[in-house]
């Protein structure tokens, strides 16, 4: 077999499998005849480890993602490959668009970390090819991606908190209880997690602005340009495929990355509410947003941790900060 593995430190977060995994993965998937011809890692995750596989006799290659050892794992960021499976029946609005889980194993028993097989998505990943188009042609990529982001949105839900649980009857609970995860990981680092406690103690002391919010809708978690392929062809950036749903849960929808990245910058991505529609903009809503950049900051400093980024870690003490002036 052709293994092009991912060569890092001994001590880095993500870990390669080995040849000899590998095919064991594979025999468990498609059976004791399946033969892996090559195995190339690609470095655009920087969570799960993730594999281009071509079988003997497939014509296609597949996806093989691998999620960390149970004991690399964040608590906010437990059994994410778990959560996404779980996901799949309630993603169906954009199925079209997603890869096809081919086979998903938690046992174990080959080796010692979750492991998902998907179908290979054709395109390009939107950051490798949406700058070879000129800048007057971004704002139809992000309408496509206000189009996505509303219809999962628009999906109602059993309970607040993570799609595959566990689930909360509040959404203040939910909130509160992910900002208590976040402050115990970056306890469990080393980090001062402070700043993120404090705003868990506001938002608990204030929780009926959170409990505003009666409805689960579904969130996509992390869905932005990383997570998108687009058509190599197309005249215009055309999106043909979305992937890594790993961090869905229900709640209000303006607590979801999408929204926080689409209000980052006023440039082309306004284009985003053509499609996706209005935002509330009362009172209430905007301190709810205020206390959802702290989470997603919170877990960006997580990241960048494990990355290995000090000067990252850093700024995000600085960004909470001026989050906390807001919330007073």
């Amino acid at each position: 077999m052709d293994f092009q593995p991912i060569e890092r430190a001994s001590d880095a977060f993500q870990q390669s499998l080995t040849a000899e995994e590998i095919g064991k993965v594979c025999q468990r998937a498609f059976g004791r005849a399946a033969t892996p011809v090559s195995a190339v890692e690609l470095g655009m995750g920087m969570y799960n480890n993730v594999y281009r596989v071509v079988l003997a006799g497939r014509a296609r290659p597949v996806i093989l993602r691998v999620a960390p050892e149970e004991g690399r794992q964040f608590r906010s960021e437990r059994h994410l490959m778990r959560n996404e499976y779980g996901s799949v029946p309630w993603l169906s609005v954009i199925a079209p668009l997603m890869p096809h889980v081919l086979a998903a194993d938690w046992s174990h028993e080959v080796i010692n970390r979750d492991w998902m097989i998907q179908t290979h998505l054709d395109g390009v990943p939107a950051p490798e090819h949406l700058g070879t188009y000129p800048r007057t042609a971004w704002p139809e990529f992000f309408r496509q991606m206000g189009a996505i982001a509303r219809s999962v949105h628009d999906v109602r839900g059993p309970h607040f908190g993570p799609v595959g649980g566990p689930g909360h009857g509040t959404w203040s609970e939910a909130v509160i209880t992910s900002l208590e995860a976040i402050a115990a990981d970056l306890d469990g680092a080393g980090l001062d997690s402070a700043d993120v406690r404090k705003v868990a103690a506001v938002a608990a002391h204030d929780r009926a602005v959170l409990d505003e919010v009666t409805e689960p809708r579904l969130l996509t978690g992390d869905l932005w340009t990383v997570n998108v392929m687009l058509d190599a062809g197309a005249e215009e950036p055309t999106i043909t495929g979305v992937f890594d749903m790993d961090r869905t849960w229900w709640g209000e929808t303006a607590a979801d990355w999408t929204i926080r990245m689409a209000t980052a910058k006023r440039d082309e991505r306004v284009a985003f509410w053509e499609t996706y529609g209005d935002r509330d903009c009362s009172a209430a809503a905007s301190w709810r947003s205020l206390v959802y950049e702290v989470r997603h900051l919170g877990a960006v400093r997580l990241e960048r941790h494990r990355l290995g980024n000090a000067a990252g870690v850093g700024s995000t003490y600085d960004a909470v900060a001026a989050v906390l002036a807001d919330l007073g």
